[in-house]
């Protein structure tokens, strides 16, 4: 198998110089010798030789470059030659000369000259005959009259050579290449063979080459050239099995075309979501009351409040329900705003507010954030920055996904919010501010419609005729409206506005909706709606772009345009569900700028605003060109009944072309908008306009509707149209923007991701059936995306300049080529890395990519709108279709083309909107095959070309005896004759459709116009038809070839036969047949043809599997008795029924059914009855067994013969081994049975017996073997942990002379150690709990880091060259921050004693045990119909009982050494060592430890939650312990049941919610199914502890001790042993275990004991060969709470555990305590001695002076109205306060849960008090006293108690950084110092949010618990007993009181004395001044008398 390329020479060369060639294929390049000194030719005459391993497909390139070669500098390329293979692959061998072409793409004169020849794998390529190729008399002829559409392309660009009429994507060869797919690169001249233009080939020369040879490699074949290369032996080892890719399917999924039938969006489901506000901090703001105001839609909750502090912490829960289709639920948005002393009088004011849309949390893993930090912004103020943040968890969930919580621990506050931001992966920490500009120009093509009757009265009255619409645009974005204007009356609106929304970038709010609305008084309905994905509209790369958009046209489509008042399909023009026709197109741009906050320009605020624009130009988007759409209806078959009456037509639109309503037929050509409804008489003017049209057909009327033809019935179900010879056609013109270069970029990608797609589909097939060499075939969808990923990058930069390329058009075009370059390198390094053991993996990668293909495929600027085809009753709307105009839109270049375009596809239609929901839905409306052309009108000559040939044209007849040039109609000439055979032989776990859950199944086949019925077999949900189904004379139109390639569907359609009424639909599915052509043999390796298993789908759901085969013969003319014969029917019972022939029927071989009958357990009453004596009726293949009949259910429901067995004949193939049915049914009095319920076993595999593999045997003969435990650590051993992080517990232990060492270096560093033993009385079972949850936690941590890790290694390999190395390197980084944090908190060491532990499961225990089945298998019996939704909690529902038993399948007779070594006996088969199932009499005893999470209850957004348990008859309320008010309640509880097993064994623990008035109600239960666990081998009875002990916490529980326990398992499994021995040895088999010997009683006295020996065997149970098991651990399991009325979602969780102790045995001790831990009573004295440097706040009004009345104010978290202040400091000048004050604070604190625990009632209403846990912190805040106003608040510091900064010994170390940066200093916990002193800083943010220290306070804190503080009591204040002294204030406070002279002296002396002598100066003047007035006028008239 090899490529040979033979390079002869190289001409018409410029200049003189060396030359040299690189020949490339497969990116494996060769290099020719150099040529010195070569004048214009070269003659190199080298052959090189490409050994491939798969197939070449038709697709690779081959290229050639020139070079001027240096030996100093880089070769200079002088051109290339490139050349698709796909001739090559077809012929054989070539000869070519062609030109080359240089770096610019243009054609140079250089010439090349190869020889090429191809021997493929099979042989298939034939030899080539010169005549035939390059003599073709058509060539020369057709080549001269290409017309060339010269704008798309370049020069030197090849013809595409198309071949006419594939069907749809299956194909000539193997592998889906076309015959037609030229795939060059864009003006890469394609050698000369491929310029044949539209020759067509003979379809014969490939009928004998290209036959439908499964592609299935031959391993041998390859092997043996392995051999020859690497001579090893496994084929995956060698280098060249190693890198073996299959590009060919190797299954047959062709057969399993993919049709999905009912929409699945847009229908409502349960959504919920819960917010927990834990706490939040650094509030900007001085001493809030803060609220946290979260609110969802229309929705809101509030916290509590909190007093006076910027870090309030919560911890309420909020749980939102939602009924919404999932579009409506993501688009909803979250937010969470903190609101600053709202009450009830009172709104409050809004600090800051956080959105982010649903859909964002949905996308995240797990769907949460968890303990994330939302950064809290002033929406009004966007200057501002941060305002502070909220820690919170959020999650939604869906129905059915369980949400995954990581499981709570003391939480370790996640202090660094940096690094927790709630912020979705990639999106950067510090968010700015943007604006969003979307402008808004004009809309055209609006449905008329009017929603006022008014306007119809008018019209009716005045003759008024106006547009009846008065549209607007809103456009909504993170929770904001904007409107435009409206305008009046108008169908084609302009707009010109823009609406500018301000919001974070990048927003977390994905989708901007926008929507065409009709302005009116009455009701304001919406016209159409669009979403724009923000996502798909920028790029958040390195090399990204910000959101860009159009200008564009966008098309928006909805409900039907028929006008109704009420119109049914309204909700579709909101934007919910698929919209089944074209409403408008609006035409918007929408950009972005990131504002500069700093500038002073902008406005603050973040209201939407709207201006005016500018108008746009027509040519922005793009050239008007005038567009043609073909369409040929041939065939219409399975049309519903229900219309089968009326004459049936159908209608296709493209926009509103066509449309039969108001779609303008003739629209004005010329017309600059390429739109619907133009005024009618500017059409008549501008129709003139027309003659400029080159083509004749102007005046091309439409047609868009088949004509109208009665059905004609198939059968009782479905009608057919009777279109027979005659095909009508239909066509349109259509004016649109030139933007089809869009589409053909998404078509390329869609081809990539198809051919993807179908590779992994291929290789998932392979595992399923378990194919040799999954890895091969994944090999080859590697290979062949890299090379489809190159094509794109090499086709898609076409087209660049051409008007109405918008910016988002070439950043798209951008991304997609470095996205498809970057996927093409790591698939290519992906092939390499494939291997057997890596596959699933790499599987899991190719997902990803194909995901993200698919995501890029998607292109959000539209161009053509969507094409729609309606099947029209009498005129009344009926079904629809909607299909993609880029599938269908015709190019020159194969790629491009859309992948329906000339091609016949089969189409199913549906009904509209919400008609089309459930079981309506499941019915075809019609099947139709249709074929589709749509193109530029000018390249549309071809547009016949992929219809099945052989067909006559009939055109219409114009004026003047003139024809149209579409054809109105074809008539077909040729046609063939089929037979079809149908092979039904069996389906497998169908849904019940009868009341008795059963069905009465047969199968409907329909193909072409003809259907069948299959035999109707009775209940049973596995039916064996085993018939052949043969459809005679079946004519098929077109030709023979193209029929064989891809032949038309089957469908096949299951129903439920009833007696009375019609058949009921049970589901559907598709096959397509192979085909046999008359000339073919009938032989290997397609026939016969395989039976293959066909999912069946109902709706969206699955409802089971169909295993059948089908084939197509062809007819020969020579008549039937050519087609192989049938082997008629041979049983004469069945009749005329043919079974499946013998080559098809699976091989048979004899079995053995052995089935081991245990019980029935919860069966229901049916009919009323009660079941009283039921039996249970096993059966497969036919054969079968009864169990004996129960005699008495009640008394005791299990079985008296435990083993019974029967055979039966299976296909040797066990995928194909049908089904076990179990049905039960009661026996009733005079022979009556009365089904009452059954079970399918769908698959036998898991119970087929298979024996113990050799290497077991080996082990069992092999000697001795050791096992040296190492000797666990007795308990009293102290081991230090070092605790390495906040947030990481992760714990290193130490050995302890390290921890010697760790001690002398803290002696140095003067830290005082505190040596405490740990008191063991300390520790009590919660101390066992909380250390294992440490321990979890440590687990999920490390899996988290070792996937982390995994991810990054696998970057590492991916990363192509260079391409992601920025990312390792930031990943890096990170990791040294991290050591650095790490070696930080390496500082704090936590003295830990050794505490045993349990295992907490953070799920179910049957999640970790398989569900107890390890024998005893459990079957739920269904009865009744399974529901019409596609709800599966109906099956809930259906549940009528249980059958306990197990299943043995294996081949007879078996192998003596098998049955030897399975012990097998006659009486018991395979069923060993089995307990008998008499009744047992059992202790339950049930441990409830806590809840988590509950889903709240009550209107105040809590619950009142109690324990309800129900075992059997016994029911446990535990109401009067109800805890109040806590959705996270801690039980501790223990209860005990005595029960009788089997007739109580199923365990229900729920939690109700307790409610003062009315019924409590059921919050959520688990249900336990306790007999599965006590007959397990994992004896999950009562679990084993880590360790043996006798007295403590950990005192061993079970009545039977460890040594009991081991001699009693080796005893039942048959095991030597156990045998102790001196030296702490046991032996058991041939195992030796070593361990301790001693124990410790209560006094302390050590005693020999074997039971730590034994113990550790127990632990490694799992390791004893043939019959060890992992035994059930002591343990806490995790259960979810379910609500019936809520199915599928989780309530809550539970945490429990449950022992049993069997009577018969030694009694067992009290119960464990479990009861929650008391908190502990501690006094907190608090003594603050001084304060200094406090900010002076206070001018005097004398002095002017700046001072403070300073005091301090304390309390603790949570306690604010327990808070405390000292006196007053009056009139401090420098900052300093004396107080020497004493504060105390009580509290009772949970140590194990570092939380301060407070009960107190909510309000003044509630009926009882709450507790609450909070953290342990204390805040001091200073304050300056005000007499008049409110006192004005300084600063504050917050110390958390269990780790807070140590004081600094003097005010001047006390620096600000102790409060911000806390890492840097040592942390202190005043529980482990009990005494602390020094001084620390107050904080508070400035006006620009900055901390700044406030002032410094000097402090004493001293910790007693209530005993110590009873024992040395202490006064409040300074107040007896132990006063403390009267602080020394100085004199300048009191001044004013003790001298006041002095002080006036002080006063004007020094201040104003200049002021003062100004005064007096002033008032002297002042008296002067008055007195000359005063006596002025007696003095006048004394002068003037002359006295």
């Amino acid at each position: 198998m090899a490529l040979v390329v033979h390079l002869k020479t190289v001409t018409d060369l410029r200049g003189k110089g060396d030359r040299v060639a690189k020949v490339a294929f497969r990116g494996l390049s060769f290099y020719t010798r150099v040529l010195e000194n070569c004048e214009d030719e070269a003659q190199f005459d080298e052959t090189f030789r490409w050994p491939v391993a798969s197939n070449i497909d038709g697709n690779e390139m081959l290229e050639i470059q020139v070079y001027n070669y240096s030996k100093v500098f880089t070769n200079r390329l002088i051109g290339t030659f490139g050349m698709v293979l796909q001739k090559v692959v077809e012929e054989g061998q070539l000869e070519i000369s062609d030109t080359l072409i240089d770096d610019n793409n243009s054609s140079i004169r250089t010439c090349v000259s190869i020889g090429i020849k191809y021997q493929a794998m099979d042989g298939t390529v034939g030899a080539w005959n010169e005549s035939e190729f390059l003599e073709n008399p058509n060539q020369r002829a057709e080549h001269e009259t290409l017309h060339f559409e010269t704008d798309s392309l370049l020069s030197g660009s090849g013809h595409s050579t198309r071949v006419s009429g594939s069907r749809s994507t299956s194909s000539k060869f193997g592998d889906d290449t076309k015959l037609g797919k030229d795939g060059h690169r864009p003006g890469q001249s394609i050698f000369s063979g491929m310029k044949l233009g539209k020759t067509r080939h003979g379809k014969d020369d490939h009928k004998k080459s290209h036959g439908d040879e499964p592609a299935v490699l031959e391993t041998e074949d390859l092997d043996r050239k392995a051999m020859r290369f690497g001579g090893g032996l496994d084929p995956d080892t060698i280098s060249l099995a190693s890198v073996t890719a299959v590009t060919t399917n190797v299954s047959n999924k062709r057969s399993k075309p993919d049709i999905k039938m009912e929409p699945s969006a847009g229908r409502p489901q349960d959504y919920q979501v819960s917010i927990t506000i834990i706490e939040a901090r650094q509030l900007v703001g001085l001493n809030m009351d803060p609220v946290v105001c979260v609110e969802i839609g229309d929705d809101k909750k509030y916290t509590s409040m909190k007093e006076s502090t910027n870090c309030p912490y919560y911890n309420e829960y909020f749980v939102f329900d939602f009924h919404l289709s999932p579009d409506v639920m993501f688009d909803k948005i979250v937010k969470l705003s903190v609101i600053h002393s709202k009450n009830l009088l009172r709104s409050g004011t809004l600090v800051g507010m956080f959105k982010l849309d649903i859909g964002t949390i949905y996308s995240q893993p797990e769907h949460q954030f968890y303990h994330k930090w939302a950064i809290i912004c002033d929406p009004g103020d966007i200057t501002a920055g941060v305002k502070g943040y909220v820690k919170c968890d959020i999650a939604v969930v869906g129905k059915g996904d369980n949400i995954k919580t990581p499981h709570k621990s003391n939480e370790t506050d996640e202090d660094d919010i940096e690094g927790n931001l709630l912020l979705p992966e990639g999106v950067p920490s510090e968010r700015q501010w943007a604006r969003y500009y979307v402008k808004i120009y004009r809309a055209e093509g609006l449905p008329k419609m009017n929603t006022s009757i008014m306007a119809n009265m008018k019209k009716a009255f005045i003759g008024e005729n106006k547009d009846l619409v008065d549209p607007y645009v809103q456009v909504s974005f993170a929770g904001q409206k904007g409107k435009t204007s409206v305008q009046k009356s108008t169908y084609e609106p302009t707009w010109n506005e823009q609406i500018i929304f301000t919001e974070m970038f990048p927003p977390l709010c994905t989708r901007i909706k926008i929507q065409i609305r009709d302005s009116d008084k009455v009701n304001e309905v919406a016209i159409g709606t669009h979403f724009v994905d923000l996502r798909k509209i920028s790029n958040d790369g390195d090399k990204g772009f910000l959101p860009s958009f159009g200008p564009s046209w966008v098309n928006m489509y909805g409900s039907t345009r028929n006008y109704t008042l009420m119109d049914e399909h309204q909700d579709l023009n909101e934007g919910l569900g698929e919209g089944v026709s074209f409403r408008a197109r609006l035409l918007i741009n929408i950009g972005m700028e990131i504002l500069d906050t700093a500038s002073t320009e902008i406005m603050n605020s973040t209201d939407v605003q709207v201006e005016s624009i500018q108008q746009i130009s027509d040519l922005s988007t793009g050239k008007l060109e005038e567009f043609f759409l073909f369409s040929a209806f041939l065939e219409a078959t399975m049309l519903d009944r229900r219309i089968g009456d009326k004459p049936v037509n159908f209608e296709v639109t493209i926009g509103n072309y066509g449309n039969q309503i108001d779609g303008v037929s003739k629209p004005a050509v010329r017309k600059k908008r390429g739109g619907g409804d133009g005024d009618e008489e500017e059409s008549e003017l501008l129709q003139n306009s027309s003659e400029d049209e080159a083509d004749d057909d102007g005046d091309l009327v439409p047609v868009s509707c088949t004509p109208a033809m009665k059905p004609v019935i198939t059968d009782r179900n479905y009608f057919h149209l009777p279109y027979f010879e005659k095909k009508p056609c239909i066509y349109i013109k259509s004016w649109w923007q030139d933007q089809r270069r869009r589409l053909y970029n998404a078509n390329i990608m869609d081809k990539i991701a198809d051919k993807l797609e179908e590779g992994l589909n291929d290789v998932q097939e392979i595992l399923k059936t378990e194919k040799p060499h999954p890895e091969r075939r994944l090999r080859g969808v590697l290979e062949e995306l890299s090379s489809g990923c190159h094509r794109f990058v090499s086709l898609a930069n076409k087209d660049e300049h051409a008007p109405g390329r918008t910016k988002l058009d070439r950043e798209r075009l951008k991304s997609c080529i470095r996205e498809l370059e970057n996927m093409a390198q790591q698939a290519k390094t992906m092939r390499t890395q494939v291997k057997k053991n890596t596959l699933k993996d790499k599987l899991k990668q190719v997902h990803v990519f194909l995901h993200k293909i698919r995501f890029m495929t998607d292109e959000p600027q539209h161009s053509i709108p969507e094409i729609f085809i309606w099947m029209l009753s009498n005129n009344k709307r009926i079904a629809y279709a909607r299909i993609q105009s880029k599938d269908i839109l015709y190019s020159i270049v194969d790629e491009e083309t859309g992948k329906d375009c000339g091609k016949v596809k089969t189409v199913f239609l549906k009904l509209p909107g919400k008609r089309g929901f459930g079981t309506t839905g499941w019915t075809v409306q019609s099947k139709i095959e249709v074929y589709f052309w749509l193109g530029l009108n000018k390249q549309r000559k071809d547009f016949l070309s992929g219809l099945p040939s052989g067909y006559e044209e009939n055109k219409a007849v114009k004026g003047q005896g003139l024809e149209s040039f579409p054809p109105i109609s074809l008539t077909y000439i040729k046609k063939q004759l089929f037979q079809l055979r149908v092979h039904m032989y069996q389906a497998r776990s169908l849904c019940a459709a009868d009341s008795s859950g059963l069905s009465d199944p047969f199968a409907r086949v329909f193909f072409s116009t003809q259907s069948q019925c299959t035999e109707v077999l009775q209940e049973t949900l596995c039916p064996t038809w085993d018939q052949l189904l043969v459809f005679d004379n079946i004519e098929l139109y077109g030709e023979a070839q193209e029929l064989r390639d891809d032949p038309p569907i089957v469908v096949i359609e299951i129903y439920d036969q009833d007696t009375v009424g019609k058949a009921e639909y049970i589901g559907r599915t598709f096959s397509k047949p192979v085909v046999k052509m008359a000339e073919e043999e009938y032989g290997p390796p397609r026939f016969p043809p395989q039976l293959e298993y066909y999912q069946i789908y109902r709706g969206n759901t699955t409802a089971g599997d169909l295993l059948a085969a089908f084939e197509l013969l062809q007819i020969p003319p020579s008549g039937k008795h050519n087609l192989p014969p049938i082997d008629g029917p041979t049983d004469s019972e069945r009749g005329p029924i043919l079974p499946v022939p013998k080559g098809i029927r699976p091989v048979l071989s004899k079995y053995r059914i052995e089935i081991l009958f245990w019980g029935l357990r919860d069966l229901k009453r049916v009919n009323l009855a009660q079941v009283d004596r039921p039996r249970v009726d096993i059966e497969c293949a036919g054969k079968g067994v009864q169990s004996a009949v129960i005699q008495s259910y009640k008394k005791n429901p299990n079985f008296s013969t435990l083993v019974k067995y029967f055979e039966v004949d299976l296909p040797e193939n066990e995928l194909l081994h049908p089904p076990l049915n179990i049905r039960v049914v009661d026996c009733r009095a005079f022979g009556r049975y009365t089904l009452v319920g059954s079970h399918a076993v769908g698959s036998l595999r898991k119970f087929i017996y298979r024996p113990p593999d050799n290497k077991v045997q080996k082990w069992i003969n092999a000697g001795d073997i050791n096992i040296n435990m190492e000797t666990e650590i007795p308990v009293k051993k102290i081991e230090t942990v070092v605790k390495l992080d906040a947030n990481s517990d992760a714990v290193v232990k130490v050995d302890t002379n390290e921890d010697e060492k760790v001690k002398k270096k803290k002696k140095k560093k003067g830290e005082e150690i505190e040596d405490e033993e740990p008191d063991e009385s300390m520790l009590d079972w919660w101390s066992k709990y909380f250390a294992s949850i440490e321990t979890l936690m440590e687990r999920l941590r490390q899996q988290e880091a070792a996937a982390a890790e995994a991810e990054e290694k696998e970057d590492m390999e991916i990363a192509a060259e260079g391409t992601k190395q920025s990312k390792s390197k930031d990943k890096a980084k990170a990791h040294e921050k991290e050591k650095k944090k790490k070696q930080l908190e390496m500082v704090e060491k936590k003295e830990k004693l050794k505490i045993d532990e349990l295992q907490v499961y953070d799920k179910e225990l049957e999640a970790e045990f398989g569900n107890f089945e390890d024998w005893l298998h459990t079957f739920n019996l269904y009865r009744g119909k399974i529901g019409d939704d596609d709800d599966s909690s109906a099956d809930e529902e259906r549940i009528a009982g249980r059958f306990k038993g197990s299943i043995c399948v294996y081949k007879v007779p078996l192998p003596d050494d098998v049955a030897r070594e399975a012990g097998y006996e006659p009486t018991f088969g395979m069923f060993q060592g089995i307990p008998n199932n008499d009744l047992v009499n059992v202790l339950v005893r049930v441990y409830v430890v806590r809840a988590t999470e509950l889903h709240p209850a009550d209107i105040n957004g809590k619950a009142d939650p109690y324990i309800v348990i129900k075992l059997g008859k016994t029911e446990i309320r535990d109401k009067e312990n109800y805890i109040s008010k806590q959705l996270n309640p801690v039980f501790g509880k223990s209860f005990d049941i005595e029960v009788m097993f089997p007739m109580e064994s199923m365990l229900t623990v729920a939690i109700f919610d307790w409610d003062l008035v009315g019924t409590d109600d059921l919050i959520g239960e688990t249900k336990l199914d306790l007999e599965n666990r006590y007959y397990s081998k994992h004896r999950a009875t009562c679990g084993i502890a880590q360790q043996y002990s006798l007295h403590g916490y950990n005192m061993w529980r079970d009545p039977v001790k460890p040594s009991q326990l081991l001699t009693k398992l080796c005893k039942e499994g048959k095991v030597d042993g156990p045998h102790f021995g001196p030296g702490g040895r046991v032996k058991l088999a041939n195992r030796i275990f070593t361990g301790p010997t001693e124990i410790e009683d209560e006094n302390g006295a050590k005693k020999e004991t074997d039971e730590h020996l034994s113990l550790i065997v127990l632990h490694h149970w799992g390791d004893v060969p043939r019959v060890g098991c992992e035994l059930v651990p002591e343990h806490v399991e995790t259960r979810p709470l379910l609500n019936p009325e809520k199915p599928g979602i989780e309530q809550g969780r539970i945490e429990l555990f449950v022992d049993m102790f069997p009577k018969d045995m030694p009694a067992p001790g009290a119960p464990i305590d479990i009861s929650p831990r008391k908190p502990k009573k501690y006094e907190l004295r608090v003594i603050v001695w001084n304060t200094d440097e406090v900010i002076l706040e206070d001018d005097d009004y004398f002095t002017g002076e700046k001072s403070s009345d300073i005091f301090v104010r304390g309390w603790l978290k949570g306690q604010q109205e327990d808070k405390q202040d000292t006196d007053v400091h009056y009139h401090s000048l420098t900052g300093e306060g004396n107080f020497n004050w004493r504060f105390i604070f009580p509290f009772d604190y949970l140590m194990a849960e570092e939380k301060i625990v407070i009960s107190k009632k909510e309000s003044m209403f509630s009926w009882d008090e709450t507790e609450y846990k909070i953290p342990a912190r204390l805040t001091l805040q200073v304050w300056d006293a005000d007499h008049f106003s409110a006192d004005d608040f300084l600063g504050a510091i917050e110390l958390d108690l269990n780790r807070f900064t140590r004081g600094a010994k003097t005010a001047k170390l006390c620096t600000i950084e102790m409060a911000t940066d806390e890492t840097a200093f040592p942390i202190v916990s005043i529980f482990k110092q009990k005494r602390v002193k020094g001084w620390w800083p107050f904080v508070a943010r400035n006006e620009n949010d900055e901390m700044e220290l406030t002032g410094k306070v000097e402090a004493e804190l001293h910790l007693l618990t209530a005993e110590e503080a009873e024992k040395t009591p202490a006064g409040l204040a300074r107040n007896e007993p132990e006063p403390l002294e009267k602080p020394n204030r100085p004199d300048t406070s009191f001044i004013w009181f003790l001298n006041p002279l002095k002080s006036i002296k002080y006063l004007i002396c020094n201040r104003y004395k200049w002021l003062i002598v100004k005064i007096v100066l002033a008032l002297l003047l002042l008296i002067m001044i008055g007195l000359f007035l005063y006596s002025m006028p007696g003095y006048m008239v004394k002068k003037l008398l002359g006295a």
